[in-house]
């Protein structure tokens, strides 16, 4: 069986990531750490074959994406396409936030996290089981 997820060829990658994370992705990451969001344990920095998420729920296959300036060229714009189409294969469902959004309204980008999420999960397994 192939190993898909965090291979080991691509751990310096992702902790370099970590390490030299965006003001963006270190916003989101507070609001997603230790469980906060309706209980679902996120990561960051999780690889699938040679890419990188820049968050994700296995739990969920839920991925949040960040798109900074560097993501505004048309080449850029195709290769991200391919990237998710590549991963959607595994069954990852993307939201994509835009850094102009998550700081021009913090709070509403956090909402449309939510809401993508809820969208996705059956009442119950959010409300019941986790409390919520």
């Amino acid at each position: 069986m192939t190993k898909h997820y965090n291979k080991i060829t691509e751990k310096t990658k992702r902790r370099r990531l970590r390490q030299h994370q965006t003001n963006a992705e270190d916003l989101v990451w507070r609001f997603l750490r230790n469980r906060q969001l309706l209980g679902l344990k996120f990561r960051r920095q999780y690889s699938v074959d040679k890419y990188v998420i820049d968050f994700y729920c296995s739990e969920m296959k839920f991925a949040i994406e960040l798109d900074g300036a560097s993501h505004n060229s048309y080449k850029k714009k195709v290769k991200d396409k391919k990237r998710q189409t590549y991963l959607e294969d595994f069954g990852i469902t993307f939201i994509r936030i835009k850094d102009t959004e998550l700081f021009g309204n913090p709070n509403k980008a956090f909402e449309k996290i939510e809401k993508a999420i809820r969208d996705l999960t059956p009442a119950p397994l959010l409300s019941k089981e986790r409390g919520y």
